[in-house]
């Protein structure tokens, strides 16, 4: 049964006892020791950022992750009615990588996770879909939220997390799509300092116009665009991490200051060289110009003011193949951090197992969102694959640490309830949003670990703060009049990822992790689908009672209106 909106009360209660439940390694739970040798050790760090999975979806089934066949499972949501179908359904196994998406709005997302009990995914999302489908297609898309996938279907993932470090306690900074994810993995917020600062640019009650905190996918105030959207986001004008990592170049920044003067001011006056970084995505050609599948609604940086109108930071955007013949050539800086993304319409010739025309007309995508206009799943993790063995092959690998991770959940059930550290203009929670998958590769990592630390998009931030000694943007002059309501960075439960390694390897004690093991052939890697499974892996997925689609089940009903 869905519940009224209950905020705040949901919030309390439920940010005390997943604080309570949860291990929290924060950067002061680390010795300087630690970080010390973290700071010795990685000198490269790739964010590979990917769409639209929760982490049950994906790792629902990973032996020795809170999966679901956990206990805490059977208490939040593992059973939940189907009003279409008359009937209860529970989470089942599909090996299509081709299907519709469900809808991570955030009104949506807020009453699929009912407060909590994260047992509303199905009726939720078929009351959604019916507006879009008839009401056979509708319950499909509603089940279609209690669908997981394996090693059989997406084995690269599935390898490196068997072989490297899972984190299963990583959740969404804020409840809601795309573009806050985006903006939380380099500012730790998704405009909550903006909207703290201006209470009038707060986004609109129905969470559909422009406004701060960002809860919607509308593009950014400036381009390159390949769509014609008629609403634009308004200017973000708070701190990121690039601006923490221009040290001394904060000199050069003379365009849209607002919001982040002081800030700047900050980083003249610690008088730190600057740290390189770049982001390469898909389709991006230049300031004036994208390609079909370039989605600037993932690119964060083109979201703020003054990343986009000072060139010492936008000359740090590329397209994504330049990264490639860089780390072939060895001609990347000596250390930074460097994002890489794909898009809707995949530049690597990569098509769908599937022949069906319909498949290879609709899932053209690399960046593993689902849904027509979209991403093959199988496609998705071959990019992903892609720039791990580039990277694994590069004399980059000795030094770098290499975080896999998703924008969202998807609008897919996960049965952790996620802790509620604030509310939005609307009192509802703003976030965290479910659970996400994040990997993290590296020569200095544990073997085979499941991480439980608590973290989110900023715990991404937390590392790259850590590894290259820069303040943390809660910490900053123009955030932390606001905070907490600000980056979460300065959120001490939100972990900076260093349970992931390995105190002796980081020491030098126990040999690195050798790169082949992160290596998967590019044979297998370009063909769908791969020559790879949960039997070849060795790899025994935990059992599921019912496991199999329900009757009449269809991945991809076809929409009887344009999205």
């Amino acid at each position: 049964m869905m519940l009224a909106h209950r905020p705040y009360r949901w919030a309390a209660l439920v940010a005390l006892g997943a604080l309570a439940a949860l291990p929290a390694r924060s950067g002061a739970d680390q010795s300087d020791e630690l970080v010390a040798a973290l700071r010795s050790r990685v000198k490269h760090v790739f964010v590979i950022y990917q769409e639209n999975h929760s982490f049950d979806n994906y790792f629902g089934t990973f032996p020795g992750a809170d999966n679901l066949a956990s206990p805490e499972a059977a208490a939040h949501g593992y059973r939940q009615y189907d009003p279409i179908g008359g009937g209860w359904v529970t989470p089942f196994r599909i090996t299509d990588p081709d299907t519709e998406g469900p809808s991570q709005a955030r009104p949506v997302l807020l009453d699929k996770m009912d407060n909590g009990a994260m047992d509303a995914f199905v009726a939720a999302q078929e009351r959604y879909s019916q507006r879009r489908f008839s009401d056979d297609g509708a319950r499909s898309v509603g089940l279609l939220t209690m669908a997981h996938y394996d090693c059989d279907t997406i084995p690269f993932l599935w390898k490196y997390a068997r072989r490297f470090a899972l984190f299963d306690r990583m959740f969404s900074v804020m409840s809601g799509p795309s573009t806050p994810g985006a903006l939380s993995l380099i500012a730790g917020q998704a405009g909550q300092t903006q909207w703290a600062r201006d209470p009038q640019s707060a986004t609109p009650a129905d969470d559909k116009g422009p406004g701060v905190p960002v809860v919607n996918d509308l593009d950014p105030a400036y381009g390159p665009y390949t769509e014609t959207d008629k609403v634009h986001q308004i200017p973000q004008r708070y701190a990121t991490l690039m601006l923490t990592l221009a040290g001394t170049d904060a000199t050069s920044v003379t365009n849209e200051t607002e919001g982040v003067g002081k800030d700047l001011g900050a980083m003249v006056v610690r008088a730190k060289p600057p740290v390189p970084w770049g982001w390469y995505q898909e389709g991006y050609v230049s300031p004036a110009l994208a390609l079909p599948g370039y989605e600037a609604h993932h690119n964060a940086p083109q979201y703020f003011a003054y990343l986009r109108q000072n060139d010492v930071f936008w000359r740090n955007e590329h397209e994504i193949h330049a990264i490639l013949p860089q780390l072939a050539d060895g001609t990347l800086p000596d250390q930074g951090i460097f994002y890489i993304k794909g898009g809707s319409q995949n530049h690597f010739d990569w098509k769908p197992a599937n022949r069906d025309p319909y498949v290879q007309a609709n899932w053209k995508g690399d960046d593993d969102h689902p849904g027509p206009g979209d991403s093959d799943a199988q496609v998705g993790e071959a990019f992903v694959a892609t720039f791990v063995n580039a990277i694994a092959r590069s004399k980059y690998w000795n030094d770098s640490a290499i975080i896999i991770t998703w924008d969202d959940p998807g609008g897919y059930y996960d049965h952790v309830p996620p802790p509620q550290f604030e509310a939005c203009a609307d009192s509802r929670p703003c976030g965290e949003g479910p659970r996400r998958p994040l990997l993290l590769i590296s020569p200095f990592a544990r073997d085979g670990a499941i991480v439980h630390d608590m973290g989110d998009q900023s715990s991404v931030l937390k590392f790259a703060e850590r590894v290259f000694d820069l303040p943390a943007l809660a910490s900053l002059p123009e955030e932390a009049p606001y905070m907490p309501r600000g980056p979460n960075d300065g959120n001490p439960a939100i972990t900076d990822l260093l349970g992931a390694f390995d105190p002796g390897r980081l020491a030098g004690t126990t040999p690195p992790i050798a790169p082949s093991e992160a290596e998967i052939d590019d044979r297998i890697v370009n063909t769908f689908p791969a020559a790879m499974s949960c039997s070849t892996l060795g790899i025994v997925p935990v059992a599921l009672p019912n496991s199999q689609p329900p009757a009449n089940f269809n991945p991809r009903p076809k929409r009887k209106t344009a999205d």
